[in-house]
This record gives structure tokens, sequence and C-alpha cells, in this order.
């Protein structure tokens, strides 16, 4: 081999000032918030073994507020039915996550349909940019949380899964949950009809479609060995519900695609809601369908990147894969989606839940809403 020193000694010299010219102009990393800062912007903060509350303007977090927000979600009007409502005892959920006043009639009608003791709650991560995190599911590590009714405990469930993930998979990392509220929005409703049901919380931040495949496979065989070695069965013992407000408008959101709101453009926004929720949301689960979804929200190329502004561009795919994932592992033939409750932040009166010392994280007009997707997921019989 010949050598040409002359050559070697400049690459010896430029190379290190390559590297840092060009490390200078890679964007800087957030810094990422510390447990401290999160848990001093929480409403009630988390301790010990004990995760508090990230919201108490929108959500409930006494009894005696649940128990009234309960009781007024029944009142009329009704959120849109899109399709018959299946039986109680379903295997999965597309639920909302926003303020009760806003979203507690789609809430009445949804999630009386778990009867599972054990649910696993796939939430929505608003600010994993804020964290760094990437293609990694985030569990928590807490024995329960904080709930109006009493605490809710975290399934033994949680640590059979994270022994049977590969470690790239999966995170456990307080700071992160402590910042998020797409799953207690959840888990209230829950723990108030079915005072025993114990949780396993995952937030799902940004991922390719094809890591979140694999991730998926990973997570559904691991649970379907969990539940085998249970025995559980889907809908009966375990559900999996997935949190996920629809369009986000207006020009605050960066989307004004029909106008910058008016009746119009309500209108034209709300027809792509449901046109998502009765083609690739409806119907027998895909992995298709479920990156037909991914595209619709996103751009594919680049996650970060909205198409659509659905809060559930990542949860949504993400569950869906599971689904069935966990299925196909135990024998079972696809889910199949029922898209039914469906509402927006101005389709109907808000909720009266002012008096309870409840309220608005943000306000809702025509030029600025949010529509509330709701979704049930029934399995068949084996394959």
């Amino acid at each position: 081999m010949f050598r040409i020193p002359a050559l070697c000694a400049c690459l010896c010299v430029c190379l290190p000032v390559l590297a840092q010219a060009s490390l200078a102009m890679q964007p800087v990393p957030p810094q990422r918030p510390t447990l401290e800062e999160v848990r001093k912007g929480m409403g009630i903060p988390s301790h010990g073994d004990l995760r508090g509350q990230q919201d108490v303007v929108g959500f409930a977090s006494r009894a005696d507020q649940m128990a009234k927000v309960w009781g007024r979600s029944a009142l009329g009007p009704a959120p849109e039915l899109l399709g018959p409502m299946p039986a109680p005892g379903v295997a999965g959920l597309i639920s909302p996550h926003d303020d009760y006043l806003y979203a507690g009639r789609v809430y009445r009608q949804l999630l009386p349909l778990v009867k599972a003791r054990t649910v696993l709650l796939v939430g929505v991560f608003h600010k994993y940019r804020r964290f760094g995190a990437k293609n990694a599911l985030v569990f928590d590590a807490y024995q329960a949380w904080h709930a109006p009714d009493g605490e809710i405990r975290v399934s033994a469930l949680r640590e059979d899964l994270l022994a049977r993930l590969p470690a790239s998979d999966a995170i456990q990392d307080a700071a992160m949950q402590d910042s998020e509220h797409s799953v207690e929005a959840i888990a209230y409703w829950l723990k108030h009809i079915h005072p025993e049901v114990e949780i396993v919380p995952i937030l799902v931040p940004s991922a390719s479609f094809e890591r979140f495949r694999e991730l998926s496979a990973h997570l559904g065989k691991a649970l379907a060995d969990s539940m085998k070695a249970r025995g559980w069965a889907m809908g009966r013992d375990l559900a999996i519900v997935i949190s996920s407000d629809g369009i986000h408008y207006g020009s605050d959101f960066k989307y004004t695609p029909h106008g910058e709101g008016g009746v119009a453009a309500y209108t034209e926004a709300l027809d792509r809601d449901r046109a998502l929720l009765r083609g690739p949301l409806a119907g027998p689960v895909t992995p298709e369908k479920a990156r037909a979804f991914f595209h619709a929200v996103v751009n594919p190329q680049n996650p970060d990147e909205y198409r659509m502004p659905w809060c559930g561009r990542f949860s949504i795919p993400f569950g869906l894969l599971l689904l069935e994932e966990t299925a196909r592992n135990l024998g079972l033939a696809a889910p199949i989606g029922h898209p039914v409750a469906f509402g927006t932040s101005i389709g109907s009166p808000q909720i009266p839940v002012r008096d309870l010392g409840l309220g608005a994280t943000a306000e809702a007009n025509l030029f600025h809403f949010v529509s509330y997707p709701g979704a049930a997921y029934t399995v068949g019989p084996n394959r």
C-alpha cells in the first residue's frame, strides 16, 4: 500500500475541523425537562410509588366531581352514532382524551363497552420532542395512579411484558409519564365504571411505520404469551384502549386546508374524519389499514410532520397493529373495527361542570375546534 504523507497530514488536520463544523451545523437538541420541573407543573404531583395527576382543570380529581360528570355526561344530545354499538366486552377501543366538558358524552358512550379487569392503555405522548423520545415505548414504574375514585393499581402484567421485550423496545421513565395527560383522561372513567380495574400505561412517541411494526410484533407476542400463561381472553380479561383526539382545526394548529374556519370548513374537516373512521379504522384490522391511516395523518418520510393533526398519529397505528398481532398470536381472527360515537368540541352544548371547579384547557369555536373519534374493536372465534 502506498501512502502520500502530505495528503495524510492534511486529512489529519482537516478531518477534526470538518467534524466540528458539521457538529456546529446540527440542531441543538432541546434540554430535557427534569423530573422536578415536570412535577412542578402537575395539578397533583406524583410521589413515591403513586403517580399523581397532570390535568386538574379539564379532568375530575375528586370523587364528587367524577360522579357528577358521569351523571351529566348522559344528558343529551347524544354523540353522533356512526354505526351499531357492539355488545360490552370489546377487545379494544379508540377513545378521546380531551376536557370532560367537551368530550364527556363520547367517553360515556364508549368506555362502558370495556369489561376487562386489565386494560393496556396506549397513550399519546404529546411532548416527545422535548424529551428526545423516539422508536421505543414508554412505560411507567409506579405501583398505582391517583384517580378521583381512589387509586388505580398498575397490573403486574407490566413487569411480565418488560421482561419479555427486547431492551431496545421499552424504557421506564417517570418524567415522561408524569408530563402526559392522554392516559389519565381515560383511566379515571374506567376506574369509575369498574372499581377493580388495573392498567398498564404505555406512551407512544415518534417512529417510522416499519418500526411500529417491529414494536407491535414484539409486544403482541409478549402480551399473547402472558395472556396464555394466565388463561386470559381478549375482551373478557384484557382490553387495549387507544387514546386519540381527532382533527385539530385552526390557524393556531397550523391546519386550515378548508379555509380559516366557519361552517363550511367545519363540515369539510369532519367529513374527512368520518372517512378515516369508516375507512382504515373500520372492518378487519390489517397492517395495510394501519399504514393507510399513518400515511393519511403524517408524512411517512418524516413522521414528525403532520398531514392531518390527529393526536393519535402514532398511538392509533401502533395500537391497531398491537391488536392484530395479539389476536394472531392467540390464534384468533383479525379484530373487527366498529366506528360508533363521534363528537366535536363545538357540536354539542358543553357539559355543565364549571360549578364543580372544572373547565376547559382551551376555548373552542368555529375557528378552533377538535373532533372526538370513537371506535370499538371486537374479536371473533379462532382462526
